[in-house]
């Protein structure tokens, strides 16, 4: 996927958003290179196509936002993915 295919940082919401499912695939990646230690260097040239090395406090963001939001879906958001009426 081409990094602009993403944004900056994910939504800010205590909410779901039409970004978040489109974007599932993604922070299921980011938590299972987290998992295995990966260099996060290499996951944002990986699952973002970033250029780490012309813009590394860029693809750095880019990373951590997107992990944060993977962080928050395994402690809350999943539970709007399986109560499709709290959307």
């Amino acid at each position: 996927m081409a990094a602009d295919a993403f944004e900056e940082t994910p939504p800010q919401s205590e909410r779901l958003t039409g970004y978040d499912e489109a974007h599932l695939t993604t922070y299921l990646r980011l938590l299972d290179a987290e998992e295995e230690g990966a260099d996060w260097r290499e996951v944002a040239r990986i699952v973002f196509g970033l250029d780490v090395d012309a813009d590394p406090d860029r693809a750095n963001r880019i990373h951590d936002s997107h992990l944060a939001r993977a962080r928050w879906m395994t402690e809350a958001g999943y539970r709007q993915l399986l109560k499709p009426g709290l959307r």
